[in-house]
């Protein structure tokens, strides 16, 4: 889920969307070679610590990717852009400043590869979970994520809208969920001016004091 034009998580009546940004049309697979045990990961963030098990086994292509980006330093001093209480709070590919990520990468001649969506892993969009969010392509995901504050059954589901496809768990959240309920709980507001596409209306949803992520290690 990304949201569309690289950020916006877009909510509609009949679903909401998580879209990231635009990748690259690199060849689609697996950038890390990973063993099948669950693999731990830190997230340092500016409202505490929360530490993620990804299946590895399950999701080896998240997975992978996302430990890559991690290793680069790419989710380092990145925000929770976009935080909906009741729905998911999605990061990683945007700066305090509100710059894209995605994006500056991308003009530098260094564009994000885009990742196969492994939606039909068996893995559930539950709270405490985390998954990709991607543009409606169902294969368009690249560096962002999001994390499940509510069960979220509707983002398992195949829909024209999302491309025919659900979204992408990779692992889950196995200490700090209260800290996912404090980024989730905070002020939040409308950004019209941050239009990546003009269609998009802008960023919505972005938390009025930026929460950093500080740093994402393996554990």
């Amino acid at each position: 889920m990304r949201l569309s034009t690289r950020l916006a998580l877009s909510i509609t009546v009949s679903m909401p969307l998580l879209f990231g940004c635009a990748g690259s049309t690199a060849p689609k697979g697996n950038p890390l070679p990973l063993r099948a045990a669950p693999v731990r990961v830190l997230m340092q963030t500016s409202q505490g610590d929360i530490t993620l098990e990804l299946d590895a086994a399950r999701a080896p292509i998240s997975t992978g990717n996302f430990l890559m980006h991690a290793a680069a330093g790419h989710y380092d001093g990145t925000i929770f852009h976009r935080v909906i209480p009741s729905f998911v709070i999605q990061g990683g590919g945007w700066n305090p400043d509100l710059t894209d990520r995605s994006k500056i990468a991308k003009d530098t001649g260094l564009p994000d590869a885009t990742i196969i969506n492994e939606w039909t892993n068996g893995l559930k969009n539950t709270r405490g979970t985390i998954a990709m969010a991607r543009e409606p392509d169902a294969d368009s995901a690249t560096r962002e994520f999001y994390i499940n504050v509510a069960d979220n059954a509707r983002l398992d589901t195949a829909r024209e809208t999302t491309g025919n496809a659900g979204y992408a768990v990779f692992g889950r959240v196995v200490d700090g969920l209260e800290v996912v309920d404090i980024i989730k709980s905070g002020k939040i507001m409308n950004r019209p001016d941050i239009a990546p596409n003009p269609e998009d209306g802008g960023l919505q949803d972005v938390p009025v004091k930026p929460v950093v992520i500080v740093k994402v290690v393996r554990l």
